[in-house]
């Protein structure tokens, strides 16, 4: 889906809309990001406008595991939620698709859908310029929304031998 000219997320197949565990690595207002074992990754200026972190059982396109974010309320670091999948946000890092789950317990407004995409826009120049000043060249955008679904398909099981992501961010 384009996010110029697609419906939101929210319009695929919701009789069987994926649910899924998310591990909350960066609680919403958090300044701090951490990974998944708890080591800050960096100090933003800005607070997290959402609850992010990870599906455990998946790994995304570019090996870490499946990032997500939540709706709704503060949700302290370590939470273990299980949540709807509303749609995906995909993310360019350095010519690395990297799909973000939109997640919720309830259907995201159109309000909300539309800060979701703002943010993802505004964080992919950010990461462009980190990346540019870390001298990681490739590019960095934000290509809009995929169906739960879509994102789903693109996201593969996590193994038991897996060890971290093959790239370092």
């Amino acid at each position: 889906m384009n996010a110029t000219n697609s419906p939101s997320p929210i319009h695929g197949n919701s009789l069987h809309r994926p649910q899924l565990e998310v591990v909350i690595e960066v609680p919403r207002g958090s300044f701090l990001k951490r990974n998944i074992g708890g080591v800050i990754d960096f100090i933003s200026p800005l607070p997290s406008p959402f609850n992010y972190g990870s599906v455990p059982a998946y790994l995304g396109l570019e090996g870490d595991l499946l990032d997500a974010l939540v709706l709704g309320p503060r949700l302290p670091r370590g939470t273990r939620i299980r949540v709807e999948v509303w749609g995906a946000v995909t993310l360019i890092d350095r010519d690395m698709a990297d799909d973000k789950l939109v997640c919720s317990a309830h259907p995201p407004s159109p309000a909300q859908l539309a800060w979701v995409l703002r943010f993802f826009r505004f964080y992919a120049r950010c990461k462009g310029l980190l990346n540019f000043l870390r001298r990681r060249p490739g590019r960095n955008a934000c290509d809009g929304w995929l169906s739960a679904e879509q994102a789903m398909a693109r996201a593969r099981p996590r193994h038991a031998g897996w060890q971290g992501a093959p790239v370092e961010y």
